[in-house]
């Protein structure tokens, strides 16, 4: 008797429902993150707009993990790549629109978008989003915040699909802003958000913008392969102090260093993997405890798989 031949897997590619946008099978992700590292999207979906958007999360396996990815710039994608779907918010999601002196904007709008629209429109209380490096999705997520303003303090409310591609509207109070943290679950999307601002003078909201991002320029690598603030601030801490009191300034591991500007930063200085950048981090957040006895938390979100296909951290 001839066994028969063991069934395989089907491309997860092949499992997933009919989509009027961009289904793509082993998508490189390492193009499309700031620290220009990480292996690819088992698959990437780029939705043609929001309905589409909802009936795929409807129609999907139960088993298929959808994990979002905005500009990439707070991440770091480790060199396995990541399992499941990629999902990219593209233009359908990035509308800006003022309302009085509230701005409706889509997950997808940038945030320096957002603060520009809000300029054009005389509305004043948003300019520090002119130094947040990313989207609304993701301010919205980890109550990104800078210049001694968070998501927190302007967002009236925020939509976001569920798991099953049922659409919530979350106020303010809902999602319990915390510190680079919201309760959003981890599971659903962010699909948009109503941010409140004040009647302001454009040119007075230009100059304040500017000064953001003069100083985020003085004080940041902004222009090296980095990924943002690296590590929380501790309470009583700011990060950066911790991390040069315990002599990381300038630290390498393989391509990854930790930055000469500003130590709270991570930098690929060309040859970097993901994992070197991650066993930096690792090696300062070692070396802050053992100076200070304060254990340095992770804000950049670190997501997928090693090389080897190990199990994520």
């Amino acid at each position: 008797m001839i066994p028969m031949a063991a069934q395989k897997t089907p491309p997860l590619i092949d499992r997933l429902p009919a989509v009027r946008g961009r289904l793509t099978a082993e998508a490189p992700l390492s193009g499309i993150t700031w620290f220009r590292v990480g292996g690819p999207a088992e698959v990437m979906f780029r939705p043609a707009d929001r309905d589409d958007l909802l009936d795929f999360l409807a129609a999907k396996p139960a088993d298929v993990t959808v994990t979002v990815l905005g500009v990439a710039s707070n991440v770091l994608i480790r060199d396995g790549g990541l399992p499941g779907v990629v999902l990219r918010l593209g233009r359908g999601f990035a509308d800006i629109e003022a309302e009085g002196s509230d701005i409706l904007c889509g997950a997808a709008a940038l945030d320096l978008n957002v603060a520009t629209a809000a300029r054009l429109a005389g509305v004043a209380g948003l300019e520090f989003l002119a130094g947040v490096p990313g989207t609304i999705g993701g301010a919205v997520r980890m109550n990104a915040g800078a210049y001694g303003k968070e998501t927190k303090d302007v967002l009236v409310w925020a939509e976001a699909a569920d798991p099953q591609g049922k659409v919530h509207r979350l106020s303010n109070a809902d999602l319990a802003f915390e510190y680079r943290n919201s309760a959003l679950p981890a599971d659903w999307i962010c699909l948009g958000a109503r941010l409140a601002g004040n009647p302001g003078d454009p040119a007075e909201i230009e100059a304040r913008m500017k000064e953001i991002q003069s100083q985020r320029a003085d004080s940041q690598p902004i222009r090296s392969r980095t990924g943002g603030s690296t590590f929380k601030n501790p309470p009583g801490h700011k990060a950066w102090q911790l991390i040069d009191a315990a002599g990381c300034r300038g630290l390498t591991v393989g391509g990854a260093m930790v930055s000469e500007k500003h130590c709270n930063f991570l930098i690929n200085t060309g040859t970097a993997t993901a994992a070197d950048l991650e066993n930096l981090g690792e090696e300062v957040r070692r070396r802050v405890k053992e100076s200070s006895g304060v254990e340095l938390q992770w804000e950049i979100k670190r997501l997928g798989l090693p090389a080897n296909g190990g199990g994520a951290a």
